[in-house]
């Protein structure tokens, strides 16, 4: 009848947000982990009213296209072939946020809350993840976090192999380029363009023109290091995106190309997560509110992904062939029913 009960459970009632959190990954880790999983990261942003919000700021917002005032969430998906889900979540404060000791503790956070960039903060939640157990062969993300030379490195000394994108000024070394890898694009032989499905989208399968090329690696390197390109089919000069990978061990061009397919999975987890599950219905001003909304709504995402996995048909087993001359194919070609 009325909102005091749910004020109640996200604001007064004891309970542990990051307890929820753990049984969360155990959640996911037993109904759609695999070998093969993919952690994905990105961010999301929730458009807010006045400043009193934690982590509210200006600053840019993903669901407005836009620089806006807002709160800003980064977030770990796990994807398997069975389905993904949200698994993890951290609010995102701004450097202002933590220069301010009134407002921190004023939102029900410590007045000297020490500020995290959102790598950082990704790599935080994917050290949980992997503490959980959850199954993590690869890392993806956008170019935030494909920057990150810290976070690059981490995977790599933790045995993770990642398909991370970068911008066009990113520095690498190939063969006798060193520079900016967006110069490398004029010297790409076309006849090595390879045209790949990195996913399905709206209108079926997500085609785009692909090729590799391998990095200089440090000598103390394990595993490889490669470039992937991007381009769009149809225009070339369009839909252009190189991503950074390293390789705990050696695989395909198809594999890398479907490894980075799987960030998309992440952008409809939000979609799903806003339009069935209330991610951002929620009208609370404190961090504790905001990480209880949260985690519920990715709780409630979970259970979805679960059902859901639970439609799809296992595995056909391999259809053995009966002999030319047994009665079942006697039967058949008579136009008779078998036993």
């Amino acid at each position: 009848a009325n909102p005091y009960g749910f004020q109640h459970l996200l604001g007064r009632a004891a309970w542990s947000p990051d307890a929820a959190r753990d049984a969360l990954y155990a959640y996911v880790k037993t109904h759609l982990g695999h070998a093969d999983g993919v952690a994905v990261i990105d961010e999301t942003g929730f458009p807010k009213q006045g400043t009193h919000s934690a982590g509210v700021a200006r600053q840019y917002c993903g669901t407005l296209g836009k620089v806006g005032n807002c709160q800003v969430g980064v977030f770990l998906a796990y994807a398997g072939p069975r389905g993904h889900a949200l698994v993890d979540r951290e609010l995102y404060l701004t450097e202002g946020w933590t220069q301010e000791p009134d407002w921190l503790r004023a939102v029900g956070l410590a007045p000297d809350t020490p500020f995290a960039t959102k790598p950082q903060q990704a790599r935080r939640m994917l050290e949980r993840a992997l503490e959980a157990g959850l199954p993590v062969a690869w890392v993806t993300g956008d170019s935030v976090y494909g920057h990150s030379t810290r976070l690059r490195r981490w995977l790599e000394a933790q045995g993770r192999s990642y398909v991370l994108a970068v911008a066009g000024n990113e520095p690498v070394r190939v063969g006798g380029h060193a520079g900016p890898v967006g110069d490398l694009w004029a010297t790409l032989p076309e006849a090595d363009w390879k045209t790949l499905a990195c996913g399905l989208g709206a209108k079926g399968p997500r085609l785009y023109d692909w090729q590799c090329r391998t990095l200089a690696a440090p000598a103390e390197a394990e595993g490889s290091r490669h470039v992937l390109f991007r381009r769009s089919c149809t225009d070339p000069a369009a839909g252009r995106q190189a991503y950074l990978v390293h390789a705990v061990q050696p695989c395909s061009l198809e594999t890398l190309v479907r490894v980075a397919g799987t960030r998309w999975c992440i952008e409809s987890a939000f979609e799903a997560a806003k339009q069935e599950a209330g991610l951002d219905e929620y009208e609370v001003r404190s961090a504790t509110g905001w990480y209880r909304h949260i985690t519920l709504a990715l709780w409630a995402l979970a259970l979805l992904a679960v059902l859901r996995a639970t439609t799809l048909p296992d595995a056909a087993p391999p259809v053995k062939k009966k002999p030319a001359g047994s009665l079942a194919a006697f039967k058949r070609s008579r136009g008779l029913a078998s036993a």
